[in-house]
């Protein structure tokens, strides 16, 4: 999946990325996040359709939301420190849904 090319998002629930060949596939958001340290947004999802047997990869991408609430730019995690923080909000968000 490239990143650069087109994305939206519908009810706030799903966004579609464009790889590229063209081709669209739907993916579930899992939570979004905000980050004052980096000053960028997160958003964490997953494909629509996955099983909840099945083991799914979780893509993780920044972005600095538009005036009108969407996503912008998917934008890749670049530094260490980044990925560090991320993977610590993932692991807080994992440990709060097993609690219930």
């Amino acid at each position: 999946m490239d990143h650069k090319h087109e994305h939206e998002h519908d009810e706030d629930r799903y966004i579609t990325l464009i790889d590229e060949n063209g081709d669209e596939q739907l993916f579930e958001i899992l939570f979004t996040f905000d980050s004052d340290e980096f000053e960028k947004s997160y958003v964490f999802f997953y494909p629509v359709g996955a099983s909840e047997e099945e083991e799914i990869d979780i893509l993780t991408y920044a972005y600095i939301p538009t005036d009108d609430g969407g996503f912008g730019e998917l934008m890749e995690i670049e530094t260490d420190e980044e990925w560090e923080m991320v993977e610590e909000v993932f692991n807080t968000f994992n440990e709060e849904q097993e609690e219930e």
